[in-house]
């Protein structure tokens, strides 16, 4: 009796499996009916940022979805959810036979699933503490690392430029000191809660409260952020660290309301992974985000989203909408080795596009709910590297979306080396400010008859230096970059096939057997600022 009972519950289990909720996208097929005033719609930021980049004002994208149909919709599922006007469709939750009704509707053109899993881009956990000596300096070289103070030698700090923030929330920025400044001046124009479907995001995590502080905070009269002049739009669009699960469609709606509102830059620190997708979905197409993320560029808004941090785990590379090649993806580098940080997830895209595109620290000093901590994550990388951009963007309010993406990998530290941990390195407000400047050769390739060499030339290394020596004297001093020497190597199609950071210890830094390396193959080196290639 007592099996038959366990087999009827397994029966039954089984049916209910086949009856589950879901989630699912709806789209529609048309728009019929719908009328739309691009003046009284968007904000007049909006309508500019349109004309700049030649994106008609009146494009089908933003016309509103016909109500009739959500409404059509809403009475076959168990509820209807968020709409979104650049892909016509509604979320909603229903079971699968309800669902196979509602794909019956002549004005339904496709059903998609909607499973997808967030997860913010942070580990560790806030820390109430005070403003002490070590997370003083470590503020000082956030900034320094990107070449901050020469910005704000020359009064560039993000003024008039508008930046949205997708998080998990925002607590105690209407209260705290980090951001007296921007209260002051009522920049922070307008937030939502895309969780709760309210205005106030003030609630919730306080991820987003430090993501803002590594935009634009300060800490008494000292910046914690470059952009402490930029204005915001503030929108909470996920559950938070404890609860880090979501889906895309809030990440939907926030871009969509960004939008509308007049954002010129959205700081993402959202990744979405292998709870939907696999790693070769993570091509720049697939994902419903991608999608949004590549049309948001079209429309002149520039995405800076976080690489992720699986680089020590299992998945290893970048998350979606990371791969979408209009992001601006953000890696991490460790604050005291100045390469790549363990946790910052990898490139290159499923279709072997590079990214990450640049990298910051991903170690930094953020405030939160009640004072100023340490915290880990590229989503603290991105924040430092979207005030840098809006600083760009205040001194050259001439360039596209597109053409900021580009130039901000030409200010790179490695440019025109790239690998799929560092992207081209480090932004530099130099290159802005001053240009680029011709780097003198730094080292040699030497092909002998069974190998090749790559030497460092005399002016650029001390043989009477040796770090073994010095190892005791130095535990404490920070490293640079010049210390290292980047290397990969690239197959024929263009892919890397590796790549490695190498600290120079010798002159003769590098000896490659050539047996080892088919025609046709690449190697460029990067090394203090200049880069070469030898052809195998």
């Amino acid at each position: 009796m007592k099996f038959r009972f366990f087999i009827f519950l397994i029966s039954f289990f089984f049916f209910l499996a086949g009856f589950s909720q879901q989630k699912y996208w709806v789209v529609f097929t048309d728009k019929n009916g719908t009328e739309f005033n691009p003046y009284e719609y968007f904000d007049e930021k909006a309508i500019e940022r349109r004309i700049k980049h030649n994106f008609p004002l009146n494009h089908y994208s933003d016309w509103p979805v016909n109500d009739t149909y959500v409404s059509q919709v809403g009475q076959l599922v168990e509820a209807a959810s968020k709409t979104t006007r650049w892909f016509n469709a509604v979320a909603v939750y229903a079971f699968e036979n309800q669902i196979a009704e509602v794909e019956k509707l002549p004005f339904v053109k496709d059903v998609q699933e909607i499973v997808t899993k967030s997860v913010l881009t942070a580990v560790g956990k806030e820390i109430d503490t005070t403003l002490t000596a070590s997370k003083r300096d470590l503020m000082k070289r956030q900034l320094e690392r990107l070449g901050g103070p020469d910005f704000a030698k020359n009064n560039i700090n993000g003024k008039g430029v508008r930046i949205a923030i997708f998080d998990a929330g925002f607590p105690a920025v209407d209260v705290h000191p980090a951001f007296d400044h921007i209260r002051k001046d009522g920049r922070i124009l307008k937030t939502y809660d895309f969780v709760a479907n309210k205005e106030n995001a003030y609630r919730g995590s306080s991820h987003g409260t430090m993501v803002l502080s590594c935009i634009a905070g300060k800490a008494g009269d000292e910046n914690v952020g470059m952009a402490t002049e930029a204005e915001f739009l503030l929108a909470r669009t996920e559950m938070g660290l404890r609860e880090p699960f979501s889906e895309e469609e809030n990440w939907m709606a926030a871009v969509e309301w960004a939008d509308k509102n007049g954002a010129d830059l959205v700081n993402s620190s959202l990744a979405y992974t292998y709870n939907r997708y696999f790693r070769w979905d993570m091509n720049g197409k697939t994902a419903f985000v991608t999608k949004a993320a590549k049309l948001a560029a079209r429309k002149g808004i520039l995405i800076m989203n976080a690489a992720g941090n699986d680089g020590d785990n299992d998945w290893k590379i970048i998350a979606t909408p990371s791969d979408v090649d209009s992001v601006l993806t953000v890696g991490g580098i460790s604050p005291s080795k100045d390469y790549h940080i363990s946790f910052s997830s990898f490139g290159p895209t499923a279709d072997k596009r590079m990214k990450p595109n640049v990298c910051a620290f991903g170690k930094a000093l953020v405030a939160g709910k009640t004072g100023y901590s340490e915290a880990f994550g590229t989503s603290f990388a991105t924040p430092l590297v979207t005030g840098f951009v809006a600083c760009v963007l205040q001194a050259k309010p001439e360039l596209t979306a597109m053409q900021l993406w580009e130039e901000i990998q030409k200010s790179g530290d490695l440019y025109p080396y790239f690998d799929y941990a560092h992207g081209h390195g480090v932004p530099s407000a130099s290159y802005f400010l001053e240009g680029k400047k011709d780097a003198e050769p730094t080292f040699d390739f030497n092909k002998e008859k069974f190998s090749l060499k790559v030497v460092v030339k005399d002016e650029f290394f001390d043989e009477e230096i040796s770090f073994d020596d010095l190892k005791d004297a130095i535990m404490d001093a920070m490293p640079s970059k010049d210390d290292y020497l980047f290397y990969h190597i690239e197959n024929a199609r263009g892919y890397l096939d590796y790549y490695y950071v190498v600290k120079v210890e010798q002159k003769e830094v590098l000896d490659l057997p050539l047996e080892n390396y088919e025609k046709g193959k690449k190697i460029r080196v990067h090394y203090m600022g200049y880069t070469d290639e030898f052809e195998f």
